[in-house]
Order: structure tokens, then sequence, then C-alpha cells
């Protein structure tokens, strides 16, 4: 209006929005009173204290939008999703084709999914020391293949056969 106020009191707007919104068989939140120094998280639907927030400047509030537990959950599903076009369904599915347990030590919880670098195809779901030796390896089977060499002990020391002439043994 003219004089800088609204036709209606924030109850009544409120309540004519919420019946146009039912009109249109949308969802329409239930305003929840929250106490001073507490947020409500629209995922979990908890109201908790600001403690259990990120900070977030660009919010007209300063918290983030969703409490700590619920954003973890909900980065690491976009996580999965925009690097390996898999959602945690999918994830879980592969680690119970696995049996539980990582493909390389058969031993460990499986973790992290694994993929090749070159095409982007997920290969399986490691765990943590496996995942990081293959990326040590660079995925390269031949420095694997010496790597499980030495570790089963057949010499990989050059052998001297002329003055600056190395062998390397087959």
């Amino acid at each position: 209006m003219a004089d800088g106020l609204q036709a209606y009191c924030r109850e009544c707007a409120a309540a004519y929005y919420r019946q146009r919104q039912e009109a249109k068989e949308k969802k329409v939140r239930e305003k929840v009173s929250v106490p001073l120094g507490h947020k409500r998280c629209p995922q979990c639907e908890e109201v908790k204290p600001h403690a259990d927030w990120q900070r977030n400047r660009t919010a007209s509030d300063g918290w983030a939008s969703y409490c700590r537990a619920c954003r973890a959950v909900r980065d690491r599903e976009s996580h999965l999703k925009r690097r390996y076009g898999l959602t945690s369904v999918e994830r879980d599915a592969l680690v119970v084709s696995q049996g539980g347990v990582c493909c390389i030590c058969l031993a460990a919880l499986p973790e992290h999914v694994d993929h090749c670098h070159e095409t982007g195809r997920v290969r399986g779901v490691l765990c943590f020391s496996c995942n990081a030796a293959l990326g040590q390896f660079k995925d390269r089977p031949d420095v694997m293949r010496r790597a499980a060499a030495y570790v089963e002990g057949i010499a990989w020391k050059p052998t001297l056969v002329a003055p600056g002439v190395y062998q390397l043994p087959s």
C-alpha cells in the first residue's frame, strides 16, 4: 500500500497462502515455534541448537540450511551421484555383491568407491588402505606386480653386468 503496510495481517496472509497451495494440491510446511538459539532442520524435522549447525554468512540467519548430520548425508549422496553416477543404494548393492568386504584384502569394511581414472568406470568398493595403495601405484599393473614380487621375497635389485650396464631380473 502507499503507507508501506500490507492489506492483510501476517496471520491472514499466511492462511490465504496455505489455502491457495492446498487448492493446488501442494504440501505446505507447518509453522513450528523454535526457541531462541535453535533452528529446525527441514530434512530430519528436528529442532536443534545452533551448535549442531554450520555457519553460512550468505544465509539470512547466518546458519546453514541443514544440520551437520543431515548435511553430511546430503553431501555424501551428492558426491556419489556427481562423481560416480551412483546412488547410495547402488553403492550398498556393490558392497553386498562383494560379500561385505574389500575386493583386494578380503578383510576390511569397504567404504571407498574405486574407479578407473581413464574411463571413469566403477570397479568396486575398497577399504581405505587398498584404495590408497592403488592410487599410489597410479593404477599401473606392472608396478603392482613388481611390488607383489618384492613382498614375496623375489629380489628386484638390478645386477651389474658391465660398467654402467645393469640387468633387471625377469
